[in-house]
């Protein structure tokens, strides 16, 4: 560890900081429909869509009906998806001639990017076309964080709405969230890492002769255009195979930090527009506090533990002062690779420049243990919000217990009904991860595609798993694919997007029809450090519930595989 390392992480804080409130203003004035400074120019594009679509952009929606719009839309948009993988040989943008995806991949490749996860069991220069690229993922890759949004924005107005049975429009929420938001922001952003070497262009590769005079075929594409929302949106899932490790997907430092800004900006400005919705803009920065100390924790973390050698390199002659390069970027170094790691392990995002496969075990206990978290951490756009008020109405019932009273969280009343759903939606990760983990341990179907056996191999699978359910779509990278993952990764991802929504929308609108309860002297004050610690460890417990049983799980399924005959 270095002072410079130090001043790397401190500036990339400072950045997120100042870029918290502004942003988290302009998100506010968005979904409120209130004027910006766009509006002049996109006003009209966002009452012809609506007029195009037979939206009434005033017709407020119950959570049912908002739900049900959402999911309508998402089923869509997978049946789009879906087709364009499998059809992709005949459509047009294939100048490499790609075939057909197989029907298996293609399911797991579509949930994952409507899902907003991500996961990649296939190199997309090497599997994908243009028009999938563009078309397929990079579209779902605008929507499906624009729906994240829009669901945090809807959760977040069950606790600032009074006495009423709705929660916005679905249809108006998404087509603001992606015209003033996303849009404009990406494409800023793709003229600024063009301008720094990201290819946009329609050409299928290039040719060059390298230093020996031998002959290197380059994979070209709309590389820029994809890239920018792949980090803004949290989304992951990048043109190429090695994702931000790639130079033509991240070729400078300075690209690095704008990638590393861009996950988190959309996150940590939801925050802001959380407390200014529900106005009290403490609230939201309470929000902010309590996730960044889990942040600044996990990084410190990572940081140490790659700063130290490998001990079976040394033990080689390795010099221990260089840190754990394994598998790591020699352009960025451990500080960047290590923020890089825990970034895109707190928001839903795949992109990666180092392997967890290769980090140290506390190193890459960080990761993994963000994402059993279930991603709260400025998260995934939307869902690491709702994600972390769901452990703050948890606390706040837990506080209301210690003093004998029915909790409150601003105003309202906490009760069993959304203690239940609360609980339904935050235990159902566990449930997923750690079940669809000893099956893959177990059966031969998963076991000859996991690369090592042992203690490691166990990981990669729960790596898989837990990355899955929380919507990540990282790996540890030994792991291969087939029809066993492809199909059980996909359910594992919709169930981990949403048995969380559905719940989440459900206790908004029980929130949104209650009135607001007048502060009193046992009212559990939640803009201070109190609030913010017992969160954190409501937060910490919980995730224990998938991080302890995962330790245990382990041995006795490694146990079971040797008395069965397995492989692993």
């Amino acid at each position: 560890m270095t002072v410079n390392g130090w001043l790397q992480i401190a500036i990339f804080a400072a950045i997120i900081i100042a870029l918290t409130r502004p942003l988290g203003g302009y998100l506010t004035r968005v979904v409120g429909g209130e004027r910006t400074f766009l509006t002049p120019v996109l006003g009209p594009v966002e009452r012809g869509l609506y007029r195009l679509a037979g939206v009434d952009p005033a017709e407020e929606q119950s959570w049912l009906t908002y739900a049900v719009a959402m999911l309508v839309f998402k089923i869509a948009g997978f049946l789009l998806l879906y087709a364009i993988l499998r059809l992709q040989t005949v459509l047009p943008l294939n100048p490499a001639g790609q075939g057909p995806i197989a029907p298996a991949l293609a399911f797991n490749t579509a949930v994952s990017f409507l899902t907003n996860t991500n996961w990649q069991f296939y190199a997309g220069e090497t599997t994908m076309s243009h028009l999938a690229q563009m078309l397929g993922l990079a579209v779902q890759n605008f929507i499906s964080a624009a729906a994240g949004i829009a669901i945090a924005v809807a959760f977040v107005r069950g606790f600032a709405r009074r006495s009423v049975k709705t929660l916005g429009n679905f249809w108006a929420d998404l087509v603001r969230i992606t015209l003033y938001v996303l849009l404009p922001l990406c494409a800023v952003g793709a003229l600024v890492i063009i301008w720094q070497g990201v290819p946009q262009t329609f050409a299928g590769s290039a040719e060059a002769t390298t230093l020996e005079g031998a002959k290197q075929v380059i994979s070209l594409g709309p590389v820029a255009s994809q890239e920018a929302i792949k980090m803004l949106g949290t989304n992951g899932g990048g043109f190429f195979n090695a994702n931000s490790a790639h130079p033509f997907e991240n070729p400078t430092n300075l690209t690095n930090l704008l990638q590393l800004v861009a996950i988190f900006s959309l996150g940590a400005a939801l925050t802001n527009t959380f407390g200014r919705m529900v106005h009290d803009e403490r609230q939201g920065w309470a929000v902010f506090a309590a996730m960044g100390l889990l942040f600044v924790v996990g990084v410190a973390a990572c940081y140490w533990s790659e700063s130290h050698a490998n001990p079976a390199l040394v033990a080689v002659g390795m010099d221990p002062a260089l840190g754990n390069m394994e598998g790591k970027e020699v352009r960025f170094g451990i500080t960047q690779s290590a923020l890089f790691a825990t970034v895109t392990t707190d928001a839903s995002c795949g992109a990666v420049n180092s392997m967890h496969e290769s980090y140290l075990p506390l190193g890459g206990m960080v990761p993994l243990a963000n994402i059993m978290l279930g991603e709260i951490i400025f998260g995934g756009v939307g869902s690491g919000l709702y994600g972390f008020l769901l452990f703050a109405i948890v606390a706040v019932f837990v506080a209301g217990l210690m003093v004998g009273r029915t909790p409150e969280y601003l105003g309202k009343k906490i009760e069993a009904r959304e203690v239940k759903l609360t609980m339904l939606a935050i235990l159902c990760l566990p449930l997923f991860m750690l079940g669809f983990t000893a099956l893959a341990v177990v059966l031969p179907a998963a076991l000859g595609t996991i690369s090592a056996p042992g203690p490691h191999g166990f990981t990669e699978a729960l790596y898989a798993y837990v990355s899955g359910a929380g919507n990540n779509g990282s790996a540890f990278a030994g792991l291969g694919g087939n029809t066993f993952w492809d199909i059980t990764m996909g359910i594992d991802m919709l169930a981990g997007r949403f048995l969380v929504i559905i719940p989440a929308l459900a206790i908004a609108g029980a929130m949104a029809a209650k009135k607001t309860v007048p502060p009193s002297a046992g009212t559990f004050p939640t803009h201070g450090p109190l609030f913010v610690g017992l969160t954190v460890g409501v937060i910490l417990i919980v995730g224990g519930l998938t991080f302890f049983p995962s330790l245990a799980l382990g041995p006795i399924v490694e146990h079971y595989a040797m008395n069965a005959g397995t492989l692993y």
